[in-house]
């Protein structure tokens, strides 16, 4: 039966700063528009997912731009909110060699911060469909989007709807402690955690590290992390990506997949970095795209880091990526498609 997903979260204007120069020096951006939630959206679109998002979108010249801009992709934004008075955006300053990518938030007071679990028909938004997804990021904007996402679980778990989440911790928008106390109570919804292996919120939740050095990696590294979040959370699945930065350009990627019974660790892939944006969500469509299809631990693990990986080498937050060629990827091939 083929599934059907639909995601709640705020999308940004991203202004992007040209040719890698800093913020301080830019005369122009690129504009787009992304967020987390949206972008595993449109990368389960290309998989053949049929996909929706809930938000909260100004009815303005902006907000309709940001509408058009989605729905080229195939996701269904008939249940997003319009109103508000603004769109938030963020303004990002690409790296380049030993000098990190920067981000600076502008999304205060901003149409999705200000969302309330009424404003949103839960009913209709699940109709005929079966997997709710939202992540911290959304959770970290403010106390209503919270609680938003705090009806939204209590509606999907009462349409026996598979829920999952990417904790996608961000240190500008709130500290490991206060993200952990906001999502901990939404996590008795969770049917599929996602994260990083290294993300601060897992670390202060769990109460254990899950760094493992590059020398000591294997997927029975990883289990006692594992293990303790399923424990304590009871989720089914879980996945995390692992990346070592090297420079801007250049970084190292896997992923970890446990399927409540198998842990495998991908294979690792080397990057050389055009866009690192949306590389998480990339990872979490490919986790949510191997769990829809039954698929083992191994080739979920693949495929999650596979996708990840390519959203790597594209300009922009979406991974405009087809299933066949993730599939490509997973197993090594590169080579010229004709």
């Amino acid at each position: 039966m083929p599934h059907s997903f639909v995601t709640i979260g705020e999308v940004l204007i991203r202004l992007t700063t040209q040719r890698s120069e800093r913020l301080t020096q830019a005369r122009g951006f690129d504009a787009i528009y992304g967020g987390t939630e949206c972008n595993v959206a449109v990368a389960l679109q290309q998989f053949g997912v049929d996909t929706a998002l809930i938000s909260r979108i100004p009815a303005n010249d902006i907000g309709q731009a940001c509408v058009n801009f989605i729905r080229q992709y195939g996701v269904d934004t008939s249940r997003v909110v319009r109103c508000g008075d603004r769109l938030g955006l963020y303004y990002l300053e690409i790296g380049a060699s030993v000098r990190p990518s920067a981000v600076v938030y502008d999304r205060a007071r901003s149409a999705m911060s200000e969302i309330e679990p009424g404003m949103v028909d839960w009913s209709g938004a699940f109709a005929g469909r079966d997997w709710f997804h939202f992540s911290g990021i959304t959770c970290a904007i403010s106390e209503e989007a919270t609680a938003t996402v705090a009806a939204g679980c209590e509606a999907a778990r009462a349409a026996g709807m598979t829920i999952s989440t990417d904790f996608n911790y961000r240190s500008a928008l709130w500290s490991p402690e206060e993200a952990a106390k906001r999502l901990d109570p939404l996590m008795g919804y969770v049917d599929v955690a996602i994260g990083s292996a290294r993300d601060p919120i897992l670390g202060v939740m769990l109460g254990i590290d899950g760094n493992v050095e590059p020398d000591d990696r294997s997927a029975e590294a990883y289990l006692p992390f594992v293990e303790s979040a399923v424990s304590k959370y009871v989720f089914k699945k879980v996945a995390l990506t692992i990346r070592d930065i090297h420079s801007s350009d250049h970084n190292s990627w896997q992923g970890v997949y446990f399927d409540g019974s198998e842990i495998a660790l991908s294979r690792r892939h080397e990057l050389e970095v055009v866009d690192r944006v949306g590389g998480g969500d990339g990872f979490a469509a490919g986790a949510i795209w191997g769990v829809m299809n039954g698929w083992d631990a191994g080739v979920t693990a693949d495929f999650a880091a596979a996708s990840g990986a390519i959203a790597h080498t594209i300009h922009g937050d979406f991974n405009l990526a087809s299933e066949a060629e993730v599939l490509a990827a997973s197993l090594g091939g590169a080579d010229v498609q004709r």
